[in-house]
């Protein structure tokens, strides 16, 4: 573990019971959301491919 991270629970381990619960819950669901960000971004790279490629097309057609 980082010295700040350790720093951060040092400090959230303070709190009464029910904040470092809401902490922790905070903390997972950040966590949780950028892992499905990641995946999403992964499994969109050959749709992203795809739009670039069209758009590169598209710009090339409505040149005058």
């Amino acid at each position: 573990m980082t010295r700040l991270l350790d720093l951060a629970f040092a400090e959230a381990a303070k709190l009464p019971a029910a904040e470092q619960d809401a902490f922790a819950a905070f903390m997972l669901a950040e966590l949780d959301s950028e892992a499905r960000r990641a995946r999403l971004f992964e499994a969109s790279q050959d749709e992203l491919a795809r739009l670039a490629r069209e758009a590169i097309s598209d710009e090339g057609t409505n040149k005058a």
